[in-house]
């Protein structure tokens, strides 16, 4: 078994295509529309979904906004250089929601983005990945 993919619903499917294919380099896998139930879905990711965990976008025609409730968390991203991600990102417009240093209480660096939709994504330097606190 393995994990093939998480699923975000968004408000408007071209600012969140945007945000995940410009601001965090993301690549657009495949995008197909049920003109019948009035949604699109779209897949997104940095490798091939063969091989690969793979974000998916859900758009529903009829909602443009949703409540992001109390149980969503975040997903995390790998990076190679966490404070250029940063920079760029904010370059680009992005909502940087926690600068990047270590972890309250260790020594892995992460940072904090967040999405068009209100989606928390933590950046995490790729030499740190996997290591918790570290």
């Amino acid at each position: 078994m393995r994990l093939l993919h998480t699923m975000l619903r968004v408000g408007n499917l071209q600012k969140s295509i945007d945000f995940y294919t410009d601001i965090l380099n993301m690549k657009l896998i495949r995008q197909s529309e049920n003109t019948e139930y009035k949604y699109t879905l779209a897949f997104l990711g940095y490798g091939d979904e063969s091989n690969s965990t793979v974000l998916e976008l859900t758009y529903n025609w009829d909602s443009s906004e949703y409540d992001l409730g109390t149980g969503y968390g975040h997903i995390a991203i790998e990076t190679d250089d966490i404070y250029a991600t940063c920079d760029k990102i904010k370059e680009m417009g992005g909502q940087i929601t926690r600068e990047a240093g270590p972890v309250k209480g260790g020594t892995t660096v992460i940072a904090f983005v967040k999405d068009p939709d209100g989606y928390m994504i933590e950046l995490i330097n790729k030499k740190d990945a996997g290591k918790g606190l570290g």
